[in-house]
């Protein structure tokens, strides 16, 4: 009697993909979803990709919260539990919404999500949807594989970073803070980026430091009178000289600590001492961070905006601007001294929108896990502190004593003009930066 095969096994599941596999498609739908953020209600807000995040945590068994603070304005909130729900928990967060763009500007449409010459394009690419799918795909992985984080963590999909998170992380810090109970640290954007030195050593920037933001309308009165007249009391013009005197200005170079450990560092990278007093030659042969770099050197202060008049032939009686003012840790004293005497008395200086600088120190197991990860998926890396020369919803959470780096791993290629992409044209990420940040999330999550 001949043998009879074993019956197959019907049980067998295809192996499911990893979140390296789909980190790429979620970026790109994430960038597909318009969540342009115009400073008010007027955009389509950021409902829908709230929706989306919460249906794919949703699919891996975990209960998300959305958080409506007005029509459209959406954030979601999640909790996964960790091996021991003991330890200090740990916050990851991203922002949902992004600056506007302008379809005739770009290559290729900044909504598509288009994947050309190895890049993921559109709006969100680096600001911040790549991060946010990143984490989606490390969380929907892990907890798909049953592995869960050592502690527990809260991720948190925010609207309305872009303009100063009144509606996203500022709402839930006002008004549900123990969405966050427990959390000592978090990570976010604009920070765990590449940069190559040389073939044996890349450096990897993360985020400790940010400026203080401090938005200004300045005004000045004058006599209102006929354009055909000899008028001494121009409003235009008065403005109009203080803020080129503003505008041209060059504010001291300040070391702050981060400065100089960023400094000290790339000293040792470069092999010569670097002065922060002269760092044209040093900026110049950072690439494309060097406008990160050289904006953390200063306070600046940069118009942006102009407005008087309503006809051609009067002089009108009042004349404004805006300022987009930035401060340095521990400066904001020196730079309000500062705008007032180049202002002069005649200009009156009120704040539209201010928010605290921030800065910590580059040390702890965190960052430890950091470097870590990095080293594990690059052997070249190198994790340094930097400033940024913006602000993130970091600063809302540090109202809530949660220490804030900014940590969203991706290993670019150097030509990439990484920085000059926030709020830029052709904004895009490589397809392998956003599978190796993949990988490096998943180690520091293990290692932190």
């Amino acid at each position: 009697m001949s043998e009879s095969k074993p019956a197959p096994d019907t049980t067998r599941q295809v192996p499911a993909v990893t979140g390296e596999d789909e980190v790429v498609d979620l970026c790109r739908d994430l960038i597909r979803m318009d969540t342009s953020n115009y400073g008010d209600h007027s955009g389509p807000g950021e409902r829908v990709a709230a929706e989306y995040v919460a249906e794919k945590l949703a699919e891996v068994g975990l209960e998300p919260q959305i958080f409506e603070s007005h029509k459209g304005r959406a954030s979601t909130v999640a909790r996964i539990q960790g091996e021991d729900p003991s330890r200090p928990a740990l916050l990851i967060h991203g922002h949902t919404d992004v600056v506007p763009a302008n379809a005739v500007d770009w290559t290729h449409h900044p909504f598509s999500g288009e994947i050309v010459d190895g890049c993921v394009w559109g709006r969100g690419a680096v600001d911040m949807k790549d991060m946010d799918a990143m984490t989606l795909a490390v969380v929907r992985d892990r907890l798909r594989t049953g592995r869960k984080p050592p502690r527990d963590i809260v991720l948190a999909f925010l609207a309305d970073e872009e303009a100063g998170g009144v509606y996203g992380a500022g709402h839930l810090v006002r008004e549900h803070p123990e969405l966050f109970e427990g959390v000592t640290e978090a990570i976010s954007e604009v920070g765990g980026f590449s940069f190559t030195v040389n073939e044996n050593l890349r450096l990897y920037l993360v985020e400790t430091a940010q400026k203080g933001m401090d938005w200004m309308k300045l005004t000045v009165d004058g006599t209102a009178g006929h354009g055909s007249m000899i008028h001494r009391d121009n409003a235009i013009t008065e403005l109009s000289e203080a803020v080129a005197r503003l505008g041209r200005y060059e504010f001291p170079v300040r070391v702050t600590k981060t400065l100089r450990h960023f400094l000290d560092e790339l000293s040792d990278a470069l092999g010569t001492e670097l002065d922060p007093e002269n760092m044209d030659e040093t900026l110049a042969k950072l690439g494309g961070i060097a406008k990160l770099i050289g904006a953390s050197l200063r306070n600046t202060a940069n118009p942006t905006q102009l407005g008087a008049g309503y006809k051609v032939n009067v002089i009108p009686g009042q004349a404004t601007a805006h300022v987009d003012g930035r401060f340095l840790p521990g400066y904001e004293e020196e730079f309000h001294a500062d705008l007032d005497r180049i202002l002069g008395p005649r200009v009156k200086r009120e704040p539209m929108h201010a928010d605290k600088a921030l800065e910590t120190t580059f040390d702890g197991a965190l960052v430890d896990a950091m470097q870590t990860a990095l080293r594990a998926e690059d052997p070249i890396a190198k994790a340094v502190p930097y400033m940024l020369s913006a602000g993130t919803d970091a600063k809302h959470f540090d109202n809530l004593g949660i220490r804030g780096f900014g940590f969203a791993p991706l290993k670019l290629p150097p030509e990439l003009d990484f920085a000059g992409m926030f709020h830029g044209v052709d904004e895009r990420v490589p397809v392998d930066a956003l599978k190796f940040g993949t990988r490096v999330l998943d180690r520091f999550i293990e290692l932190s």
